[in-house]
């Protein structure tokens, strides 16, 4: 009776320690990493913005023309002075580039894709046919343009490169 008396003062104070252990002793604070600011947020975003949201309020008549052009010559001044301070690094253009690319391929997606069994699929982002089951060809890229070819196909439809059949 005494061992069980003498453990269960034990766990008391264990749990009371913890419990109190930061009020005696606080931790300092830990730096968390530094967000990315949102590209709203920055002089350039914020510029570009306030440009698109004068334009709306003239079309739709909130904005007299004088207003207008007071505004709009304020805010192209900043924005342009934004863009010249802004560093423009590899990794910038390396990511223009790799979006240009995907968007200029995503809009070649027009040929959809097509079933060895049963021919083009209406789904234009199916992986599988829904009518068989088996695996869609999505039809390879041409190495020069980068336009989906045609199944079968020996030139390209984008620039008319030949390709291997």
């Amino acid at each position: 009776m005494l061992a069980e008396a003498l453990i269960a003062a034990l766990v008391g104070a264990a749990a009371l320690w913890l419990v109190l252990q930061p009020l005696i002793a606080p931790r300092p604070p830990t730096s968390l990493a530094p967000e990315p600011l949102d590209p709203e947020e920055t002089p350039k975003g914020v510029a570009l913005t306030a440009l698109k949201e004068i334009e709306f309020d003239r079309e739709t008549g909130k904005l007299s023309d004088a207003d207008y052009e007071l505004l709009k010559a304020k805010y192209t001044t900043a924005a342009l002075e934004a863009m010249r301070g802004e560093p423009v690094g590899a990794g910038d253009i390396e990511a223009m580039i790799a979006h240009r690319a995907r968007a200029l391929r995503s809009a070649d997606a027009s040929m959809p894709p097509a079933c060895a069994t049963c021919g083009p699929r209406p789904e234009p982002d199916a992986l599988y046919c829904s009518s068989c089951g088996q695996t869609l060809s999505l039809g390879a890229l041409c190495g020069s343009c980068g336009t989906r070819l045609a199944p079968g196909g020996r030139f390209c439809e984008g620039c008319g490169t030949q390709v291997a059949a």
